[in-house]
């Protein structure tokens, strides 16, 4: 399958995914569509394989900048989350901009390619289910201990106040990204076992993958010029227990 038709697919799978209202509906399509994408990526790092073997040149690792939002958008922290979780389920490597708005991706580029279509359509699913949360008024009533810094001072204290709906959309969306890492990492797992299982599968299979890992590692080593440790949206918001529930829910 060429990447042109790969995209297709699974652009017809999560757009399923986006058109329902039924969460356990939306889930089986976005998990067909990363299967359907681990699927292609065995395929391909065998066929690296064997253009390597017959002395070809195969395709390399690239690194790709992709745009999360402007600066100054509320949130965006919570939507490199999510990226990065889809990230982790498809073989590529990120650095993150300081101030959240990209995403450095270093991986083949049919992994990337997918990563892209899988955000796309989860991040409007995310918003979405957020704003529906955020509109039903359950977060009031909260409240929640903030952590305050004094940039001059680096004194940290912590107090109680309401639940303010921006804190709790953040809760809301970052447990969000990390359910749909789960799922994924599970959809990921499940297509790998079954391909590897499969009699008609090529016998270097296992080979392959270890081979495409390895030579990624290298080349994130070897490009990335990341440096310091970034902060995810949990660090600069308050807990919210019952918004991560409901986030990990939707």
């Amino acid at each position: 399958m060429n990447d042109d038709k790969l995209l297709t697919r699974i652009g017809a799978l999560l757009r399923q995914a986006e058109g329902t209202d039924n969460e356990h509906e939306a889930a089986a399509f976005t998990e067909a569509a990363q299967r359907l994408a681990t699927a292609a990526s065995i395929d391909l790092a065998v066929a690296r394989a064997h253009q390597r073997s017959n002395s070809g040149r195969p395709a390399a690792p690239a690194q790709r900048t992709v745009r999360i939002g402007e600066p100054g958008k509320r949130g965006l922290r919570t939507y490199v989350e999510l990226f990065v979780a889809i990230a982790r389920s498809n073989d590529v490597r990120c650095d993150i901009a300081a101030n959240s708005t990209f995403v450095f991706a270093y991986g083949f580029d049919a992994d990337i390619d997918a990563c892209e279509a899988l955000y796309a359509s989860l991040v409007i699913q995310m918003v979405r289910a957020s704003d529906t949360y955020i509109k039903s008024g359950a977060y009031k009533g909260e409240t929640v201990q903030q952590l305050y810094e004094d940039r001059y001072t680096r004194r940290r204290w912590v107090e109680r106040k309401p639940l303010a709906a921006v804190t709790a959309r953040i809760n809301f969306q970052t447990a969000f990204a990390a359910r749909i890492g789960v799922r994924l990492k599970e959809a990921r797992e499940q297509a790998t076992v079954e391909r590897l299982a499969d009699a008609s599968a090529e016998p270097g299979t296992a080979v392959a993958l270890r081979d495409k890992e390895v030579e990624l590692v290298s080349f994130y080593q070897r490009v990335s010029t990341a440096r310091g440790r970034w902060r995810g949206a949990a660090a600069t918001a308050g807990y919210s227990d019952g918004a991560r529930r409901a986030g990990d829910r939707a």
